[in-house]
């Protein structure tokens, strides 16, 4: 169980205080199968903390899941731990987090809690306004979703519609929600080797604490995304709707500029592009464009009057494969 590693590295490191900010991340509850389920990346990796990102995650099969992060402190961690496994809700949990803070600064604090209680779900987010910009968190029915030191606010409310269009089980949801903030910068602290962040991780629990995914990207080499590290090492134990979840396939897409301004250019790596198929999705999950590529391979999207956000381009070849990448349209 999660809450075992977590208890682990609280005595490991009973004297680090990690600045964990530069992080998005959701935890979710399933009323009906009774998972939980935690995913998130950030810009801190295994060479400044072990694991990286998963020190904010901490798992309860069968009951919820809490996110502390920004100013990660391992203390106020176990504190929630504690409440969690005492019974007390969310919203509670968060209330006595910010009175009982180990150092008594709430204020730099973010948190994200989720829970099953008599089968329905309760959740609770907390951004403190010391946290760095840009900063905020979303909760719903069966999920929070939190960030800090990103993009913007398009960066969460993708993750949040990316979560809701996933027809999949909960692991895919977690997913979904994890590759729609798979843009460059989406942490701002990696915007200069561009990728969304360096660590990378998602786990969800049956209610009888067995895995069905436990997956983590801790570091890798200099460029490297690590949410597509963590999506193929998902797609090899854990499948999803065809066309939504990633596989590997042979086609190959690039999107330039990205973030964009005026316009984004979609190019098809591919010996025959045509027959292929483009979609163009909106923030909010609205397809806003569907059209065959042509021999060039290319198509250009004209900003327009189009909100600024995230927005997710799919491609499907002539035998089904697909392959697909998010890009910015700034505000």
């Amino acid at each position: 169980m999660k809450s075992k590693l977590i208890l682990s590295s609280i005595f490991i490191l009973p004297f680090v205080f990690l600045r964990a900010q530069d992080t998005f991340s959701i935890c979710a509850v399933d009323t009906v199968t009774g998972e939980t389920g935690s995913a998130g990346a950030s810009c801190i990796d295994a060479s400044q903390i072990a694991g990286g990102v998963s020190i904010i995650s901490d798992v309860h099969p069968g009951v919820g899941v809490i996110h502390t992060q920004s100013y990660w402190d391992p203390g106020n961690q176990q504190y929630a731990q504690q409440l969690m496994n005492s019974g007390h809700s969310p919203q509670q949990i968060i209330d006595s987090l910010q009175v009982h803070d180990v150092q008594n600064n709430p204020a730099i604090r973010q948190y994200g809690i989720v829970d099953l209680y008599n089968g329905s779900a309760r959740t609770a987010a907390f951004t403190g306004s010391g946290c760095f910009n840009y900063k905020s968190h979303i909760t719903g029915p069966n999920y929070a979703i939190q960030g800090n030191i990103l993009l913007g606010q398009q960066i969460l409310d993708s993750m949040e519609a990316r979560f809701l269009a996933e027809p999949g089980d909960l692991a895919c949801k977690l997913m979904a929600a994890l590759q729609g903030a798979k843009v460059p910068g989406a942490d701002t602290r990696c915007m200069t080797s561009g990728n969304s962040s360096l660590s990378s991780f998602i786990y969800v629990y049956q209610p009888n604490a067995t895995p069905v995914v436990n997956l983590l990207v801790p570091q890798g080499p200099a460029g490297f995304e690590p949410i597509d590290s963590l999506q193929t090492l998902f797609n090899a134990v854990h499948g999803c709707a065809v066309g939504i979840a990633e596989k590997d396939k042979p086609l190959k897409l690039s999107v330039y500029p990205n973030p964009a301004g005026r316009y984004v250019l979609i190019n098809l790596l591919h010996a025959n592009p045509e027959d292929a198929l483009v979609q163009v999705f909106d923030p909010q999950g609205k397809m806003i464009r569907e059209e065959r590529i042509t021999k060039t391979g290319r198509v250009r999207i004209e900003r327009n009057a189009l909100p600024g956000g995230i927005y997710l381009v799919r491609v499907q070849g002539k035998n089904g494969e697909t392959v697909s990448a998010n890009f910015v349209f700034a505000d």
